[in-house]
């Protein structure tokens, strides 16, 4: 018994670091990203592969990406706007581990 108590909690451990990439994108798909973005290809907007690439090495990626969720806009990926995205929409959290996922890609 002693010896399986600690496998247990190496084992929710390991569950536990595998979460937030499920919850980010549940996270995506409840906000309804998914409508314009998908992981790998360009849909209306860019592929979050896409987007990590051009903002890898930046230091201030999320908040810049994050800004721009909020703001929406232009000519960034060309001239197909994004709407907005308020903290109605997608939370200031949930918006942060979101980016931080797409930025992992």
């Amino acid at each position: 018994m002693m010896k399986l108590i600690p496998m247990l909690c190496a084992l929710g451990l390991g569950l536990a670091a595998a979460t937030p990439a499920v919850a980010s994108e549940e996270i995506i798909k409840k906000a309804r990203c998914v409508a314009c973005h998908a992981v790998d290809q360009k849909r209306v907007g860019p592929s979050y592969k896409d987007v990590a690439a051009k903002y890898k090495g930046q230091a201030d990626a999320v908040a810049v990406l994050s800004a721009k969720v909020r703001a929406g806009g232009t000519g960034n990926w060309g001239q197909i706007p994004m709407t907005p995205n308020g903290p109605d929409k997608i939370s200031d959290a949930d918006l942060k581990a979101a980016v931080e996922w797409i930025l992992k890609l």
